[in-house]
């Protein structure tokens, strides 16, 4: 997106943190880093990138403090870009004396889709907030004050599960290293996949298999606690999830001794979401499993079918995790000066 009038300089382009290219076709544009600029005639200029979070900003929630009415909507838009420019008393501004001096503050913030459950709410976009000011003595601009609210880490929170059968998270998709009790809690971009393994511990009977019954997240360690997200129901993946959770298969293949004692799946990351405000929630996510030992016999061969419903397992044991590992969605960093390495080649302007 161009920055600026097309005859700017370096000078004049730097000056207005923005990026320089002399060989392209706008020499000067935006970088991929929230830009804020203060006017000498009263204005604030907000340009957000759609790249500035991951998962990429929903750039149409976007809003001020006033709404997303004129003259608060967004002035131009590109596929990866909005641009808001309006005067500085406008769109809700916070007006503030300080010292002889007049301090205007505003905020941008995203808005969430949110998917309703039986138990619980949840979302998998990305939450942003931006607080900005311009500072005014006179009639000369003094330099800008950008603050960041950000998102707090979730809190620390680990406890062992049972001793028989253990869940666990790998780092990788191969499921060639676990994350350690040292490494919680995990924290997670929302939309980042999320590789779970459930396992039997201290048993070398190849005939027996691990199935899983239900599995399920919520924002506490008590698995009975609310709210609560539905993973896997019948040991399938939970129909009205829209990003459904990925069963993992696990054979011969794997080079594990005992394939049949690991059941593996994959969630795409979340936060929990207020039902009645409808805004995110900041606390962890446990994951829950109950699973079952099943032997198989010539009329029952363990296998769950996932195209129609399940059939009742025969079981030998029953044994409902407890927390054994936990994953959180991460702050919204500082944003950058304009560098070198985070302006966009002209190609995604």
């Amino acid at each position: 997106m161009a920055c600026g009038d097309p005859a700017f300089s370096i000078v004049d382009c730097e000056a207005s943190d923005c990026c320089f290219d002399q060989r392209a076709r706008q020499r000067c544009y935006y970088s991929n880093n929230v830009t804020v600029q203060c006017t000498t005639d009263g204005q604030f200029v907000v340009v957000v990138p759609r790249d500035v979070t991951t998962p990429p900003l929903s750039l149409d929630t976007v809003s001020l403090l006033g709404g997303q009415s004129a003259p608060c909507s967004p002035v131009g838009t590109t596929a990866g870009f909005a641009k808001f420019q309006f005067p500085v008393s406008a769109c809700g501004s916070i007006l503030k004396a300080e010292g002889g001096d007049l301090l205007y503050e505003n905020m941008l913030s995203s808005g969430v889709d949110v998917q309703d459950g039986p138990l619980g709410s949840i979302t998998r976009d990305s939450i942003f907030k931006l607080s900005f000011q311009c500072r005014y003595s006179d009639a000369e601009v003094v330099p800008l004050e950008a603050i960041v609210n950000t998102v707090a880490p979730p809190p620390p929170a680990v406890v062992p599960g049972p001793l028989n059968v253990e869940l666990r998270i790998a780092t990788e998709a191969v499921y060639d290293s676990y994350y350690r009790d040292v490494d919680y809690p995990v924290t997670k971009v929302l939309r980042d996949p999320v590789y779970v393994e459930v396992r039997i511990l201290n048993r070398t009977d190849p005939n027996i298999i691990l199935t899983l019954e239900d599995c399920w997240a919520t924002s506490t360690s008590n698995p009975l606690g609310q709210p609560q997200w539905s993973l896997l129901v019948n040991g399938c993946p939970y129909r009205d999830d829209l990003y459904q959770t990925s069963l993992i298969p696990v054979g011969g293949s794997s080079g594990l001794l005992y394939p049949t004692h690991y059941k593996r799946f994959m969630v795409q990351m979340f936060a929990f979401v207020d039902q009645v405000s409808r805004t995110p929630l900041t606390e962890t996510v446990f994951i829950h499993c109950s699973a079952a030992v099943c032997y198989p016999t010539s009329t029952d061969t363990c296998v769950q079918q996932c195209s129609r419903p399940s059939e009742k397992l025969s079981l030998v044991s029953l044994v409902h995790m407890d927390l054994n590992c936990s994953c959180g969605f991460p702050c919204t960093s500082l944003f950058p000066p304009c560098r070198k390495s985070s302006c966009p080649n002209e190609k995604d302007l």
